[in-house]
């Protein structure tokens, strides 16, 4: 598993002493990714998170000094995470390489990260409209940075030719990223796979509802 989802305090089984402390932390953590994915923000309380991680709820402020404390890093491994995803899944295709080509890896790895690692990635999505604005303002640097990273691939897009280059980027980035986020309100597994809605969002956003331009057939 990556170390994004191990939390930055993570040590390994054969840490030194003191290492039960950091393993109940990511409990904490992993507990509180996967109540907040599923119940929302306010549903979710101290006592919860406590109970689910078979402790006292006064045992969590042994590791975190709130609610916030730990939404705040919910959130900041969730955004990392997909970030991680997509930046791994992008620097590993050739300098060359075709726009759709690019878009369809971003797309791909960013639905990847939030459909199927879940619980930090999903969270962040589904409860950042419900957290107090002092969270959300502490949380904007980190959601910036990654926009400005599909700012760079979308400008990269650009340049390889084929886009129309009076297009607005930031608009598209929105449309796009807010397009993937949003599927995890309708997307089933089962009746279509993550590789499949990566092809189709990619074609949509590259070629729009224009019907396909028939071949010519050469003459006999």
């Amino acid at each position: 598993m990556p170390a994004l989802e191990r939390g930055p305090h993570h040590r390994s089984p054969t840490a030194a002493p003191g290492a039960a402390p950091f393993a109940s932390r990511q409990l904490i953590l992993d507990t509180a990714a996967r109540l907040f994915r599923q119940e929302g923000y306010a549903a979710t309380s101290l006592r919860d998170i406590a109970g689910e991680c078979g402790m006292q709820a006064g045992s969590l402020y042994y590791h975190f000094a709130s609610k916030d404390m730990i939404i705040g890093e919910v959130l900041r491994l969730g955004v990392e995470r997909v970030s991680e995803e997509v930046r791994r899944a992008v620097m590993a295709l050739p300098a060359d390489v075709d726009a759709r080509t690019l878009l369809h890896t971003a797309v791909r790895a960013h639905l990847s990260a939030l459909l199927e690692l879940q619980d930090y990635t999903s969270a962040n999505v589904r409860i950042f409209g419900q957290v107090p604005a002092s969270v959300r303002q502490a949380h904007i640097a980190t959601r910036d940075a990654y926009e400005r990273f599909w700012t760079g691939l979308l400008r990269r897009c650009v340049r390889s030719g084929g886009w129309n280059p009076r297009r607005k980027l930031g608009l598209v980035r929105l449309f796009v990223i807010n397009a993937l986020n949003g599927s995890l309100e309708w997307f089933t597994e089962g009746r279509s796979t993550v590789e499949q809605l990566a092809h189709e969002l990619t074609e949509l956003v590259i070629d729009g509802l224009a019907a396909p331009v028939p071949v010519a057939r050469p003459p006999r």
